[in-house]
């Protein structure tokens, strides 16, 4: 077998991927990823693997594999990637979000962000260790998924429910919206792993009432009781709520900036951390707010039922808060039903596996601090710690003190340094051999 370079590789696995169009609006009428999946499939064919293209609908694939370790008796590892991604409208986008470009030194495309350049990397990474003839220390699982991007049901929700035993021995996992940079100064930079996500509750709102002519009175209008419950849930004001993952970062970022921390405000410490507070700022409390409405079909005429739809978010150890908050707010006369609902999660930031994205990331890049903190979404890593595996998100990048890199998360053109994408090959590549 030919031996493979990662580092030379990744960019152009990145744009291939970007150029398969598998953008998923959420209704399971779009492309699918079976092109992305036959083509993962190929590329891990490619150096010995025997991976498994697995549908859960027509064209909904996900790809599964496992690399024997030095040791099958320890347990194994996951590392995962979503293959799908959100809608994008290519007016928008400098250059065409399929195109896969390489211009200024950057990938360009949608997925560049999220989360083609992990799956690029993992690619990269394995083939490169797989021609050397290089195993892990113990067994890797590989999974590449559909439908992350409309909360699971087709990808990791459906594999760890109908194929967990591809997932057996799994007790740990690396997946996506972690372990990029964020620069102090020339010489140091954060680098943020996931160890907390908030829960996930899509509701949609219905508030019934008497339809009836527009030109009469009518108190019972489900109009006017549906504005009035959205009204008071988007001008509510949270409180803030100091959970273990985001007190620590805040603490270690404050001692990175040279800041003073105080528990007690939380907020003055967010408002100094530049792009990164709104990312950040919204971990300190539960979130809802409302997305969509839809009420009536004539101008003169009072509709019997009104509809809302609100994305909320609560933090780990705050959902019944979150709801009980929330059904408040509601009001007597309007009711809820979930459209998609899923746990929050929060991990402690210790042990070996900590150290060894640690020691992976100091190892290339000396200026380097791993600080925990949570993700204001939400990952597949939900539907895998149902199988008893704890999770991080670790995708690792340096990148430019001045890309907005968490701003272009299901942004307009989104693209990924391609020294950026070497580095993760190689800070992967370490960590396996660590792991």
């Amino acid at each position: 077998m030919t031996t493979l370079n990662g580092e030379d590789e990744v960019a152009g696995l990145c744009r291939d991927l970007i150029r398969i169009d598998s953008t998923n609006a959420g209704d399971n009428t779009g492309p699918g990823e079976r092109a992305a999946a036959e083509y993962v499939a190929e590329k891990l064919a490619e150096v010995g693997l025997e991976p498994q293209i697995l549908e859960s609908d027509s064209r909904r694939a996900n790809v599964v594999a496992r690399i024997a370790g030095e040791d099958s008796s320890r347990d194994a590892l996951l590392l995962h990637g979503h293959l799908d991604v959100v809608p994008f409208d290519a007016a928008d986008w400098t250059l065409h979000p399929l195109s896969g470009e390489v211009a200024d030194g950057c990938v360009w495309g949608r997925g560049a962000v999220d989360m083609k350049n992990m799956d690029a990397m993992i690619l990269a990474v394995v083939r490169q260790r797989l021609s050397e003839g290089r195993r892990p220390p113990r067994d890797v699982v590989l999974a590449f998924t559909a439908d992350e991007e409309a909360g699971g049901t087709y990808g990791a929700q459906w594999l760890a429910t109908e194929h967990k035993d591809l997932f057996d021995g799994c007790t740990e996992a690396i997946g996506e919206v972690g372990g990029f940079s964020v620069s102090i100064d020339e010489t140091r930079r954060l680098y943020l792993i996931e160890a907390a996500e908030k829960g996930i509750a899509w509701m949609r709102l219905t508030a019934t009432g008497r339809a009836g002519h527009g030109s009469m009175l009518n108190n019972e209008n489900a109009v006017t009781e549906l504005a009035e419950a959205i009204g008071r849930i988007g001008r509510y004001e949270w409180p803030v709520r100091l959970t273990q993952t985001v007190g620590t970062f805040l603490t270690e970022t404050s001692r990175a900036l040279g800041l003073e921390f105080d528990p007690n405000d939380p907020e003055a410490t967010v408002a100094k951390l530049g792009p990164l507070a709104r990312m950040i700022g919204a971990t300190l409390r539960n979130t809802a707010n409302p997305t969509m409405l839809e009420a009536g079909y004539k101008a003169n005429v009072i509709p019997q039922t009104a509809t809302a739809h609100v994305d909320g978010r609560f933090l780990p150890g705050y959902e019944e808060e979150f709801f009980q908050t929330l059904d408040e707010l509601l009001g007597p006369n309007v009711t809820r039903e979930f459209v998609y609902h899923d746990i929050a999660l929060e991990t402690g930031f210790d042990g070996p596996l900590v150290r060894a994205m640690a020691d992976a990331l100091v190892a290339e890049d000396p200026g380097a601090l791993a600080v925990p903190y949570t993700l204001s979404g939400g990952t597949d890593l939900k539907a895998f710690s149902t199988l008893g595996v704890r999770g991080f998100g670790f995708a690792p990048l340096k990148l430019p003190a001045g890309l907005d890199f968490s701003g272009m998360f299901h942004g307009v053109d989104e693209r990924v340094p391609v020294d950026s994408l070497q580095f993760g090959v190689r800070v992967l590549d370490r960590f396996l051999d660590g792991c």
